[in-house]
């Protein structure tokens, strides 16, 4: 398992997709969100994979693309980004979930669709 990320990563994220939604503001798809975050991740220097693929298992059967993470960061910080209403608790267990199949300590759950990023932020730490 990956060592936990330090403060200074998380906060880096986290301003850089504030200052993603500072731009767009809310009302777009996640898509666009999710690109526009990959272009700042990579402009400032972080390591990241998009569409992060994670195998489940059913019945003893391996799905090899059962999830489908939107980014980790740094091979520790685990980005699952919504574009909807409110957090509800189906989206908070999808991301526990992406956190335990994951090697990442940390996930955050970024609801861009809010007046103000801070307020759709959800952490979890495995």
């Amino acid at each position: 398992m990956a060592q936990e990320p330090s403060p200074a990563l998380t906060e880096k994220i986290i301003g850089l997709g504030i200052k993603v939604h500072r731009a767009l503001g809310a009302g777009l798809l996640e898509s666009v969100y999710n690109q526009c975050l990959y272009w700042e991740l990579q402009h400032n220097g972080l390591a990241y994979e998009r569409e992060v693929p994670f195998a489940g298992v059913y019945q003893g059967a391996r799905l090899d693309k059962g999830f489908l993470a939107n980014i980790v960061v740094e091979n520790s910080v685990l980005l699952e980004i919504k574009a909807v209403d409110h957090i509800l608790p189906v989206h908070e267990a999808q991301t526990r979930t992406y956190l335990k199949l994951s090697s990442c300590r940390l996930a955050m759950l970024l609801n861009v669709n809010t007046p103000m990023l801070k307020d759709g932020i959800r952490r979890f730490i495995n």
